[in-house]
């Protein structure tokens, strides 16, 4: 499984060496600077002084891309724009050889609350004409294009964990009360994250990675601009950590569209954790996957374990990850803690505490340092996903016999745990040698002042325990199909039935095809800048106090579900355009109303015409899905792994009873339009006219959707989800 040595394997030859092109790498390139830079403010500013030094070509790929960030916070910077798009407008007036290219991830709706509103219209109106902005959409179903690489005129170059995106800006100090910390007139989390900067060889290297990305999602080619350039853009005021260095480019990329599989970073991680011989220490924002916890745990059950260190958030984001994702990063908890026989391993989040602060750190960093002799960092999470699914890129080197690295790479590890301890380098770097134990230096240094690390422990309930399936439908390696999340719900074997409905074969298609044809109108014509949240709430200002207003509602909601529209963004419209009460009532009428509809229009289609068109496995999910009723529903509204429509027409035209899926519906959409209409709408209005009926109301909407979220789990609990045993039954480990 791994050609790696585990005996002194960075310390010797190259052959030696962890990195090995073709197959835990893409190349090991040459830069003659490297450096680290920690946390967004670092980034944000080495991003701004070096792209104002581009001469002919900058490049921009990202799982996100925000225009309006701002770049300099708190100071000034001339007569340069401080929001990233006027910014990298203003440089292209001023330089008429300069072209930027920016290539941004086609979003998942699911993220729409995280992101910035219809990205393509922000970069695409008012910029200049040489600024190239597109959405990358070449990718497998469920995947996402999550690399995220700047390269400046093929000489300097960025990788690692950041993105150009709301919320990412922060200090190393993370301030608990930073009024700089601040995206659309509200604060954030302290955010923690880092970047690496590289130039030469390894940044063309990247540049050349950047353009082959380009021209698979847009079909346009970008020439290397490498041999036009002389001048150096690296600002003289970063200092590099490292100099003279090989750098390895780890990928991943998953099969799609006749390209090969590339598990570049899972070979990676595999290999260093083979190699190591004192210390593991790893900062990720996740820890879910089955192949690195399957190597730590095999490291772990050792003698001479090595230790292991994690820094890690203390929930993942939002509820429906930390519902998610945190239940699959709970069970890994479980394993390594069984596997750690000699106390070699401890979790941790940063925190900041004392009398008036009680504050978490959000960790975001994709960080792995072996030993002394070998880092990485990169865009990867320790996920399933990051392994085989997403499109990934890090950046690794080692110090083999060079001092001088083995120095940085040290430095840059207790740099890192003097942020989160609150204390220094050369402090961390005391302890540590004064003690050989990277676990005792954190246990001497934690906890003398407000900064610290807290151990995470790992408690998840056993009804959402059970809620969610084992294996691959929640973080996939590999595309999953619609029928295949059905299946693991259900846990039974499938049989071929017959439906009925028969005399209706082109019905369902064209159905079909007229629906996509008016997404697609919606997406990639300007009816999509018609409709989007602000026109619709500018419609709604019309009707929003006449008596026909809940018709009005449960009407666009019907017309929305047909031409395909994202129902979360008319969830969000109605409840920042109506009282937190009525925008809940009335969000929840039309999503009824739409569900109901298009359920009306495939139960009239017929199940035979699903069976015909979306394959026969399909439709006998449908039957056992059926047998499972209610439950079902509600799992599939909590978990939409398909469109709402596509959801509905399935239903309807097969065999879930009209009773258990109006039911589900109410149930399972219920508490995500409380959430919605609780902050969107009576936040918003209690913040900005804070008079006691708004602050009332809002403890009345937030108490109702802690009572709806109470029942539903006793009502969960109560049914005993005896899918998930039989889930378990069924499911191997996805290895």
């Amino acid at each position: 499984m791994n050609p790696v040595s585990t005996k002194d394997s960075g310390r010797g030859s190259e052959s030696d060496s962890v990195l090995q092109p073709g197959r835990n790498c893409w190349r090991v390139t040459h830069s003659e600077r490297a450096a680290f830079l920690i946390d967004g403010d670092a980034y944000f500013s080495a991003f701004a002084a070096t792209v104002s030094r581009a001469r002919r070509q900058v490049i921009i790929l990202g799982w996100d891309v925000a225009s309006r960030i701002v770049l300099h916070r708190g100071e000034k910077s001339g007569e340069e724009p401080q929001e990233l798009g006027s910014f990298l407008d203003s440089l292209l007036r001023r330089n008429k050889n300069l072209k930027i290219y920016i290539l941004d991830w086609d979003f998942a709706m699911l993220y729409a609350f995280e992101r910035e509103t219809l990205p393509l219209f922000r970069f695409g109106w008012g910029t200049h004409r040489r600024l190239r902005f597109r959405l990358d959409d070449r990718h497998p179903v469920g995947a996402s294009h999550h690399q995220k690489i700047v390269v400046v005129d093929d000489r300097v170059a960025f990788a690692g964990g950041m993105d150009l995106a709301l919320e990412r800006w922060d200090t190393s100090e993370h301030l608990p009360d930073d009024p700089r910390r601040i995206e659309n007139g509200k604060p954030y989390t302290p955010f923690h994250d880092v970047q690496m900067m590289i130039d030469s060889e390894g940044a063309s290297a990247l540049g050349e990675l950047a353009r082959r990305r380009w021209e698979l999602a847009t079909g346009e080619r970008i020439a290397s601009v490498y041999d036009k350039v002389e001048e150096d853009p690296w600002p003289s005021d970063i200092h590099p950590h490292a100099k003279d260095v090989r750098i390895g480019i780890l990928r991943t990329e998953p099969a799609y569209d006749g390209l090969p599989e590339v598990r570049e970073v899972e070979n990676f991680y595999l290999d260093a954790i083979a190699s190591a011989q004192k210390t593991i220490y790893i900062e990720n924002q996740y820890l879910t996957s089955v192949s690195v916890g399957t190597a730590l745990s095999e490291r772990l059950r050792e003698k001479n374990a090595p230790e292991v260190v994690m820094v890690l958030p203390r929930e993942c984001s939002g509820w429906l990850e930390e519902g998610t994702m945190g239940v699959l990063r709970a069970r890994l908890f479980k394993q390594l803690k069984e596997a750690d026989q000699h106390g070699r391993l401890k979790f941790f989040f940063p925190a900041v505490r004392d009398e008036r602060v009680d504050l978490d750190i959000n960790v975001h960093a994709k960080i792995l340092i072996v030993d002394d002799r070998l880092v990485r960092v990169g865009s990867s999470n320790l996920s399933n996903r990051s392994m085989g699914l997403d499109t990934e890129c890090d950046l690794a080197f080692e110090a083999g016999e060079r001092s001088d690295l083995t120095e940085a790479i040290l430095k840059f590890r207790h740099t890192l745990l003097a942020e989160h301890l609150g204390s220094t380098p050369e402090g961390v770097a005391r302890e540590f040698a004064l003690h050989g134990s990277l676990l005792e230096a954190i246990r001497q240094l934690n906890g003398k002042g407000p900064r610290r690390l807290e151990v995470l422990e790992e408690k998840v309930e056993k009804w959402i325990d059970a809620l969610i399936p084992e294996g691959s439908i929640i973080d996939p390696e590999k595309p999953v199909r619609f029928e295949d999340f059905m299946q693991q719900i259900i846990g039974e074997e499938i049989s071929e039935q017959k439906g009925r409905g028969r005399g209706r074969k082109w019905a369902f298609p064209l159905l079909l095809i007229a629906m996509l044809a008016l997404a697609g109108l919606w997406r990639w014509t300007p009816l999509g800048e018609v409709l989007n949240l602000q026109t619709l709430q500018a419609w709604g200002n019309v009707f929003r106090d006449s008596a026909a207003a809940p018709l009005i509602v449960g009407g666009a909601f019907v017309l929305g579900g047909l031409i395909m529209l994202p129902v979360t963004l008319l969830i969000l419209a109605t409840a920042l355009l109506f009282n937190p009460l009525l925008g809940f009532g009335y969000a929840l009428l039309g999503s009824v109303l739409s569900a109901v509809s298009t359920y009306g229009i495939g139960r009239f289609m017929g199940r035979d015409t699903v069976r015909r068109i979306a394959g026969a496995k399909l439709n006998d999910i449908s039957k056992k899905m059926a047998r499972r009723g209610l439950i079902a529903v509600v799992l599939v509204r909590f978990l939409p792994v398909a469109p709402f429509t596509v959801v509905n027409l399935v239903a309807g035209a097969s065999h879930i009873g009209f009773r258990d899926f109006l039911l589900g519906t109410l149930i399972g959409m219920s508490p995500g339009i409380l959430m919605i209409s609780a902050f969107e709408g009576s936040l918003q209005r209690a913040i900005r006219n804070p008079e006691l009926n708004n602050i009332l109301i809002l403890a009345g909407v937030l108490l109702a959707a802690g009572l709806g979220i109470w029942f539903i789990r006793k009502w969960l609990r109560k049914k005993e989800i005896p899918a998930g045993k039989e889930i378990r039954q069924g499911q191997g480990r996805n290895e």
